[in-house]
């Protein structure tokens, strides 16, 4: 890297942070700035925040009250939707708030992003009613303690959490020659029931693993390998009712054999023994397997660097991961460390997120940026937090969030806030003080014409060299 110290530290707080107040925070050497922020991600911040054995509880809370004698749907006239958003808001929102606030809060703003690139790249989405209150619990128990280890270790955290099990319906799956099909099976029926479901089996773990998590969807796979890979996953689930009459905070998924498909599975022409066993061993070789070292490169230089990476990038980065079998540290400095990552223009934009939490570190509002809304008003702009449309997380390219709409979501939001701020804010200064010389001759222009301090802090919030990273 051959930068001037300042567009160095402008690359570091913006493109690789989640940007700062003052450029001269990170001193001369931007890179060492960020390579001593790489390790675990820190606890965040907030009171009385859940765990997942927690949110089991509530889930089963809710449960009851659906049994009760009286019908919930006659309860203070409120629909069902209603009554279950209301039963999980308090957690849900103090997670929601935990994440931002340590986001914007955090001395360490690599570490905070990397986890962030990590829950999306690992989704877990409260968007589906039975993951609901899951999705928090899931980052601070499998993301954040793991970002810094080997990428198996983040992978088997991931796939055996409860959460991500029940979120892919991992937990209700059994293998169709199972005890506990089979006990079903000659079960007594009355006439007129219906038969048990002996088949049983739930592929979306499984697919969504190979798809999304690892080898990617042209990473070699088949049908026959989903299908098998499901039956290795049968048996690792929630036991609900168990969890829910404990006081226990440990980690609520385990292997129950009574669910597990008997008998070998072959994945990708190896075999796999039955039990318990074969899950790890199975994510150990899709965690060193050539298609995943490629597929997580090409994630990680697409995040920071470019929607469409340079293919010089991707190579050095996947080397480097299987040269170290997934040494997530250092494929971290080989990614910090390359050329391409110092590219001096501007080629990503914020998401949502992004822009809201970059605001409130340039303008240093602390916690105080989410009090009155939990989630700072990203729901507005169009990405509800731990809330993905899919598995597949939120869209990581600069087209999914400049649509016309968007756009101008984003011109009402930096509105309201410049409403509120801008006339104790010299945005000329805050400019130069969090962009450097970044800061085109244009823009400086337009803020110096500025009707006022509101509409300068506005200007400055939208414009290029704020927007994109």
């Amino acid at each position: 890297m051959n930068l001037p110290a300042p567009t160095a530290a402008r690359i570091a707080a913006h493109r690789f942070g989640l940007g700062e107040p003052s450029l001269a925070a990170i001193g001369n050497d931007a890179s060492a700035w960020l390579l001593a922020q790489i390790g675990p991600a820190g606890p965040q911040l907030g009171n009385g925040l859940s765990s997942a054995a927690d949110a089991v509880r509530a889930h089963e809370a809710f449960a009851r009250l659906r049994r009760a004698p009286a019908p919930m749907e006659m309860a203070d006239n409120k629909p069902i939707e209603q009554q279950f958003g209301e039963h999980f808001r308090s957690m849900v929102l103090a997670d929601v708030r935990a994440r931002l606030v340590t986001a914007a809060t955090s001395p360490r703003p690599f570490a905070e992003r990397l986890a962030l690139f990590w829950a999306n790249h690992f989704t877990v989405s409260q968007a589906k009613a039975s993951a609901r209150a899951f999705a928090g619990p899931f980052e601070r128990e499998a993301i954040r303690p793991h970002i810094a280890g080997s990428f198996e270790a983040l992978l088997q955290a991931a796939v055996t959490h409860g959460a991500m099990l029940r979120y892919l319906d991992n937990d209700q799956s059994a293998g169709p020659n199972s005890r506990l099909v089979r006990q079903l099976a000659r079960r007594p029926r009355a006439e007129g029931e219906p038969g048990p479901r002996i088949t049983g089996l739930n592929e979306n773990l499984a697919r969504e693993v190979l798809e999304l998590h690892t080898l990617g969807v042209n990473g070699g796979y088949n049908q026959a390998d989903v299908t098998a890979f499901a039956r290795v996953l049968t048996g690792w689930r929630i036991p609900a009712l168990q969890v829910a009459a404990s006081d226990s905070n440990d980690p609520p998924a385990r292997f129950e054999p009574a669910w597990h498909e008997p008998g070998d599975k072959t994945v990708l022409g190896k075999t796999y023994p039955e039990g318990p066993q074969a899950l790890p061993a199975l994510l150990h070789d899709l965690a060193h397997h050539p298609s995943t070292a490629q597929f997580v490169a090409t994630k990680l230089a697409r995040h920071f660097v470019a929607d469409d990476p340079p293919a010089a990038l991707v190579a050095r980065l996947a080397a480097t991961f299987r040269e170290t079998g997934g040494d997530l540290p250092s494929v971290y400095r080989t990614l910090v460390t390359a050329p391409e990552a110092w590219d001096p223009a501007p080629a990503k934009l914020k998401t949502p997120e992004e822009f809201v939490i970059s605001t409130a570190r340039v303008l240093r509002l602390g916690e105080v940026a989410f009090a009155r809304q939990p989630d700072g008003g990203i729901s507005t702009l169009g990405q509800r937090l731990q809330a993905a449309p899919s598995p597949a997380g939120w869209p990581d390219k600069a087209e999914e969030w400049l649509g016309p709409e968007a756009v101008w979501k984003r011109v009402e939001w930096a509105s309201r806030v410049a409403d509120r701020l801008g006339r104790q804010t010299d945005a000329r200064a805050l400019a130069q003080a969090s962009l450097g010389s970044s800061v085109s001759e244009e823009t400086t222009r337009q803020i110096e014409r500025a009707a006022d301090g509101p509409q300068a802090l506005a200007l400055l919030l939208l414009s290029p060299e704020f927007q994109r990273r």
